[in-house]
């Protein structure tokens, strides 16, 4: 088939989209498709501007407002009937922002080309952390208490305690998110993560072990464990930096507590109305309760991201991964 791999994007993670969009078109050549690379900020790539992206890592840090605002003023016409209409299918290996937030599947939607991933509908659910929260509650998925800003610290303090998490309400990779453990460090944690978005929540922290499952069609893949080495969190640099975390796929539990949380990731998958795939991320405290923290519609598909890892614990190698992807969207079209 042909496929259209998108990627790039104006959101904080664009640098970690540019990664994963090299490495799903490699992977898909591998797989014996012909691919074309869209760049939302420079549209066709050529062969060496390829090649260039494939010999790319992510930054430690993602990029600054300043050189966002430079791929913001360019980037117009992400959706372009040149670019896409003679692909069987776009693979959309954006992250967060327009790309993730259901903005770009309308659009798709709308011009009835077919594309990899949830629909305008479950993305906006996903990204949405309140509102996904709020869908976890009512499908009896537990998940760590919060609150939306603007609220009084002192009802913060009483009602989530201390350590919490501060973050954006609707961006990914802990881009903009704080642990705070000190009173007083609240008012800057909240004014960090409204500089990337206009929603702030305030959750309760878990202490325990982090993991994450993956979602493929109708299945869990397997579970990992996730060990940050960088930072107490598994923060932006932990997760895109060589050896910033260690990741253990299948993760040390027993298959009862395996099933669980591959059952919740599920659960959640479907309760956010998704569909062929996502990753669903978990902390199990001491008493061994597992909380789902959230969801993720379009997961890292770079190097060192998690659902690759969890398909290849189960035996899925990466091109046939994203092979798998692609088919799933196009199995709707035929419907």
């Amino acid at each position: 088939m042909k496929v259209a791999v998108l990627f790039g994007g104006n959101s904080s993670e664009r640098d970690v989209s540019i990664a994963s969009g090299a490495q799903v078109a490699k992977a898909l050549r591998e797989a014996g498709h012909r691919v074309i690379a869209v760049d939302t900020f420079r549209g066709v790539l050529s062969d060496v501007e390829q090649q260039s992206l494939l010999s790319r890592g992510v930054a430690p840090a993602p990029p600054t407002e300043q050189e966002l605002q430079v791929v913001r003023a360019k980037t117009g016409g992400i959706v372009q009937a040149s670019y896409f209409g003679d692909a069987d299918v776009v693979f959309l290996a954006l992250h967060g922002g327009s790309g993730e937030d259901g903005t770009i599947q309308s659009v798709f939607s709308a011009a009835g080309i077919s594309y990899t991933g949830s629909d305008h509908v479950g993305s906006a659910a996903a990204m949405d952390k309140d509102l996904a929260k709020r869908l976890f509650v009512a499908a009896g998925i537990p998940t760590p208490k919060w609150l939306m800003d603007p609220v009084n610290p002192e009802n913060a303090w009483a009602e989530l305690g201390l350590p919490l998490v501060v973050k954006p309400n609707k961006q990914g990779s802990t881009v903009g998110l704080s642990v705070v453990k000190r009173p007083e460090d609240l008012s800057a944690a909240i004014a960090e993560a409204y500089r990337h978005d206009d929603e702030v929540m305030l959750e309760g922290f878990i202490p325990g072990r982090e993991f994450t499952v993956g979602i493929l069609g109708d299945r869990a893949l397997a579970v990992g464990e996730i060990i940050p080495k960088l930072s107490d969190i598994f923060d932006y640099e932990s997760k895109y930096q060589p050896d910033g975390a260690e990741e253990i796929f299948p993760a040390d539990i027993s298959p009862e507590v395996t099933a669980q949380m591959q059952r919740l990731g599920l659960l959640a998958h479907r309760a956010l109305k998704l569909r062929d795939y996502s990753r669903a991320d978990f902390r199990m405290d001491s008493t061994g309760k597992i909380w789902c923290l959230e969801v993720n519609t379009l997961p890292g598909l770079t190097a060192q991201s998690l659902l690759p890892k969890s398909a290849a614990a189960v035996g899925i190698s990466f091109p046939a991964l994203c092979d798998e992807i692609c088919r799933l969207a196009l199995a709707r079209r035929s419907r």
